[in-house]
């Protein structure tokens, strides 16, 4: 099982956080712990992914009004909510973005609908994934140490654990937003 994480778990760690990439960075930053991965790969790594992932969803909606649109039609609530956090927050709706469940996504799509500057948000964008990439990464893998003493000789079982807990707080995210 190591060897398939180290031979393949950078490659899935990029293709996740293409998306969002929260918990993936998490379980890479324990894997980083027990020594299956390098920390500072996983950091970079997914944080080039988010990067790219947010821009492409930005220059989406920014070249493709019409096809945004309909993509965001389900998400109207979610999607009011975006708008609402731009106007209170302003520009620093693109760091906030980065950690809330739920929206992630939503922001550079809503932020490219509009005529907001889009040499301004790949500066913000990147400096907001520097950040997140560092403060989940180092979290995840300052705190692999309690998560894998969870499982003793079983290391993969404390990654279950935490699995099912973030499991968990996604199905209570996504009850609280309805």
């Amino acid at each position: 099982m190591e060897q398939f994480i180290q031979d393949w778990g950078y490659i899935a760690l990029f293709l996740y956080s293409f998306g969002g990439g929260y918990v993936g960075l998490i379980f890479a930053g324990v894997l980083s712990y027990s020594g299956d991965l390098n920390i500072y790969i996983s950091i970079l790594v997914s944080g080039v992914s988010n990067f790219l992932g947010d821009q492409f969803l930005f220059f989406l909606a920014r070249k493709n009004k019409n096809y945004a649109k309909d993509m965001m039609k389900k998400y109207g609530r979610k999607i009011a909510l975006a708008h609402i956090m731009m106007r209170k927050y302003g520009s620093f709706v693109v760091f906030i973005q980065k950690y809330i469940y739920g929206i992630k996504t939503l922001i550079p799509l809503a932020m490219g609908l509009t005529k907001y500057s889009s040499i301004k948000f790949s500066i913000l964008n990147a400096f907001a994934t520097v950040l997140w990439a560092c403060i989940v990464g180092y979290l995840s893998f300052t705190a692999g140490e309690y998560i894998l003493s969870l499982g003793d000789d079983f290391k993969y079982v404390g990654l279950a654990i935490v699995l099912v807990m973030f499991l968990l707080l996604s199905y209570v995210f996504k009850k609280i937003e309805k």
